[in-house]
């Protein structure tokens, strides 16, 4: 196989749902390959997900081709070239070749073209620059792949414009370098992000959210905030990141001990120390779900205690009241807290457990607490409350007759 068409036994390439999707956009005599990601992770062994096109046909015209194959197409981003073409396999997003006419730093006006190298010219970085035809020909016309061998993330051309068209690309600049880079971050690319951090201020909470959330899961997402500290830039977007320390300690011990997959909303909390209010602020400004915002709070304000020398009885009653992630969220925190290395047995052997704990029901309905004399009405709740508490700290005990002589005793003490 010639080095040209190094990408030709690539699997994803050569699914029946992306042959045909480029087979239609070249239907007319236009140009389609693939770019981005799913070239430079195709190049360096990893996993390929998303599969984006550029392509020389207009939206309109690149949207016929394909319906004309019976492929569904929706408009995602039509204003800006861009389509989605949805087959029984995947999505493929679908872009038209274009360059950027102005810019805010946020959003850019875009103009369409045929120039394959002034698309690549509008990209952030070299390594996003890539492009391969349907046969597996790989085009490089800005050096991408000197850079993706190196693992060294780079600005295409001057990081300042580049910068300056979009102030997202100076988190992506450090998302990237988590993710591929290796060694210290390319000089010029990091002295440009530190210069114009303060940019980063007119952008949305959400676009800053989804850029930290994926740093945050990053293998190298320590040293990459860590970075970011150090040139002044985390201090704008997550000026409560007063817990790196436990936060590079979390990544640590994920990394040490094999876990498969990062959380990063995990991860986020790793880094705060912040009260209900705090969480309330910053979830706000980062527009999080109220589920998320909920999980936070939970974690970074729970005051149950939570050591690794808890008992099985201790672990089966925290995880009854506090539920398993929030369990799994404390035990987690807990252990990055840990200075002493040799409880990680421990640690670990307490979020084994919650993993494989099902929670037990009472066995106490409210016609039982109604025919023991307790009236309709709240009361019913406060009772049964009482006997759950005390069912609870006899750990579970499943002898019908014990719990109805505890609803009985709480009942008679009390007065209806």
């Amino acid at each position: 196989m010639s080095a040209e068409k190094e990408l030709a036994r690539a699997t994803w390439l050569n699914e029946a749902d992306a042959k045909a999707v480029m087979e239609a956009l070249a239907a007319k005599g236009g140009t389609a390959r693939f770019v981005g990601g799913c070239v430079r992770d195709a190049l360096m062994g990893e996993t390929v997900r998303d599969i984006d096109i550029a392509t020389t046909e207009t939206p309109e015209s690149a949207r016929a081709l394909l319906e004309a194959k019976g492929i569904k197409v929706v408009p995602t981003g039509i204003d800006h070239g861009t389509i989605t073409a949805v087959t029984p396999t995947r999505h493929f997003e679908i872009t038209t070749l274009r360059v950027d006419v102005a810019t805010d730093g946020r959003r850019a006006d875009v103009a369409f073209t045929s120039d394959w190298l002034a698309d690549a010219q509008r990209r952030d970085f070299t390594m996003n620059a890539l492009y391969c035809d349907a046969d597996g020909t790989v085009h490089d016309p800005l050096g991408g792949r000197e850079d993706l061998k190196a693992r060294r993330v780079r600005f295409i051309g001057d990081p300042h414009e580049r910068i300056r068209e979009d102030y997202l690309r100076i988190l992506r600049f450090f998302r990237f370098h988590a993710f591929y880079g290796k060694g210290e971050p390319d000089a010029a690319s990091l002295r440009a992000c530190a210069e114009e951090r303060e940019g980063l201020r007119q952008l949305s909470g959400e676009r800053v959210r989804d850029e930290l959330l994926k740093i945050a899961s990053a293998d190298e997402a320590g040293a990459a905030c860590r970075q970011m500290a150090a040139a002044g830039i985390l201090v704008i977007v997550l000026p409560e990141a007063s817990r790196l320390d436990r936060f590079e300690k979390l990544v640590e011990i994920e990394a040490q001990q094999l876990f498969k997959e990062a959380d990063p909303m995990l991860r986020l909390g790793a880094m705060l120390d912040l009260d209900e209010a705090g969480v309330a602020a910053l979830a706000q400004r980062l527009r999080l779900s109220n589920r998320d915002r909920a999980r936070l709070a939970g974690m970074l304000t729970d005051k149950t205690k939570i050591v690794c020398y808890l008992s099985m009885r201790e672990v089966r009653r925290a995880l009854y009241w506090l539920g398993r992630q929030l369990f799994k969220d404390r035990v987690s925190l807990g252990w990055a807290d840990d200075k002493r290395g040799h409880n990680a047995f421990q640690w670990r052997a307490m979020l084994a457990m919650a993993d494989s704990w099902e929670k037990p029901e009472l066995p106490l309905t409210g016609e039982m607490i109604k025919a023991s004399g307790v009236p309709e009405g709240p009361e019913i709740g406060r009772v049964r409350k009482e006997v759950e508490e005390w069912w609870v700290d006899s750990d579970f005990i499943d002898d019908e007759f014990s719990i109805i002589e505890r609803l009985k005793a709480v009942v008679q003490a009390t007065v209806y």
